[in-house]
């Protein structure tokens, strides 16, 4: 069956422009409707802020119906806020993000922290030059708040996408942070290359769950970014075997995780014998998300 298009009520004040688009993407059982059309509607107006809630009497402006009728029919259709403003916050940091990239999520910030914290535990000179590797780094988010937080670190950061490449390349130099990137599978283009830390957030859904998914996610995210293999681990595993390529194991290891998987992980860290403690971190639903493996000796 054909939806309905959204078209706007003419002569809208901006408030009201936002209360029939907020009812319209309600009905189509679009996830949080409200927070959409605020987003999308700073968006197509150019306002956020104080700025727009000031704006809202005042009328919708005629040249804008176009532009604001698309962009809503766009997300009524599933398509993520952000791929249709091209930007999402992440650490304070607005990022660019396309279809070729994940959208960085909040609970990710949990994974930069860790890392962070776990870095000044081991390395109590703030000074030192440590090496940091960011494994599929999509839109660069990990990585280029890593080296805006940490400008003494050298860090590189990979993906196996030359298309997400270019949006983490964009991103870094958009917020000069200082990232060298290296296109390849996980750990491969770092053969033969020292790291101090490594940290990934790589697809980690089971293959088989991702028609399953939420369909902003499904038919909008791309599925090299989501696919982990069979149970989800492939990543994982793989990342184990190719710790071969470098001269040693980084003293500090980091992963974001899907549901149920923190047991299985940790148990993958502590099988490969290089770390001697085995962090869990829970993001804020209490899920765990992160495992860290420290080596509280150098190796």
């Amino acid at each position: 069956m054909k939806h309905k298009m959204f078209v706007m009520t003419p002569k809208h004040s901006i408030r009201e422009a936002f209360a029939e688009a907020s009812s319209f993407l309600t009905a189509r059982e679009v996830t949080e409707p409200k927070r959409s059309a605020q987003l999308l509607l700073e968006h197509v107006l150019h306002i956020s802020g104080a700025a727009y809630y000031m704006a809202l009497p005042e009328p919708f402006p005629a040249e804008r119906r176009h532009a604001w009728e698309e962009i809503i029919n766009r997300r009524a259709a599933g398509e993520p806020v952000q791929y249709i403003t091209g930007e999402q916050e992440f650490y304070g940091i607005l990022f660019a993000v396309t279809p070729d990239v994940l959208i960085p999520r909040p609970e990710t910030e949990l994974l930069v922290e860790g890392i962070i914290e776990q870095a000044a535990r081991l390395w109590p000179d703030g000074d030192m030059p440590l090496t940091c590797a960011d494994i599929g780094t999509g839109s660069g988010a990990i990585a280029v708040t890593l080296a805006l937080q940490s400008p003494q670190w050298q860090v590189f950061a990979s993906d196996i996408s030359a298309a997400a490449l270019q949006v983490a390349a964009r991103n870094a130099e958009g917020s000069d942070a200082q990232v060298a990137f290296r296109e390849g599978n996980l750990l491969e283009p770092f053969a033969g290359t020292p790291l101090d830390i490594i940290v990934s957030n790589p697809p980690y859904i089971p293959a088989a769950d991702i028609d399953g998914l939420q369909p902003e996610v499904r038919d909008h995210e791309p599925h090299t970014a989501l696919d982990g293999g069979t149970d989800g681990l492939a990543p994982y595993r793989i990342m184990m075997q190719q710790l071969s390529l470098l001269p040693a194991p980084p003293r500090l290891i980091g992963f974001e995780l899907g549901m149920g998987q923190a047991g299985d992980v940790a148990e993958l860290l502590r099988q490969a014998g290089h770390w001697d403690e085995i962090i869990i971190i829970p993001d804020l639903a209490g899920i765990d998300r992160h495992v860290l493996g420290v080596c509280n000796h150098i190796l």
